[in-house]
């Protein structure tokens, strides 16, 4: 698989879990990639995690998170 179509694959697991109702709640950084942590919104109790293994994909959640955030919402 190309560089490309991992990304892509990745960023697409986030927006169908951003989709399906979830909310990004905490992302942790590590050598192996970034694990991100999903909630279903209230009252689901939902979660999920997902690992980021691109840099691409990584630097789009982190844009999420910002655009979120600038936009005064506390979470994706």
């Amino acid at each position: 698989m190309s560089a490309y179509e991992e990304y892509a694959q990745e960023v697409r697991e986030v927006n169908a879990l951003l989709a399906s109702g979830f909310m990004i709640v905490g992302v942790t950084e590590g050598l192996e990639g970034m694990d991100v942590r999903f909630q279903g919104r209230p009252p689901s109790s939902r979660t999920a995690e997902l690992r980021l293994l691109t840099a691409d994909a990584r630097k789009y959640v982190s844009a999420l998170i910002f655009e979120s955030l600038r936009a005064g919402s506390p979470s994706v």
